[in-house]
């Protein structure tokens, strides 16, 4: 199978946020703070598992 595009001239790109700064730092803000709360809730799930009594 082969492309259906055959040249590159005339191609462009639409980057919906670049000219809003507000917007793009918004979405790193989001970003950052979904990153951060999933590295807590692993390293709160992974203590509570580990301080849990184990009965064997």
């Amino acid at each position: 199978m082969s492309s259906p595009i055959s040249s590159w001239e005339g191609a462009s790109t639409i980057y919906t946020f670049a000219d809003k700064p507000a917007v793009m730092g918004f979405i790193l803000v989001v970003a950052v703070a979904l990153t951060v709360f999933a590295i807590w809730a692993t390293v709160r799930h992974e203590k509570h598992s580990y301080n849990s009594p184990m009965t064997k």
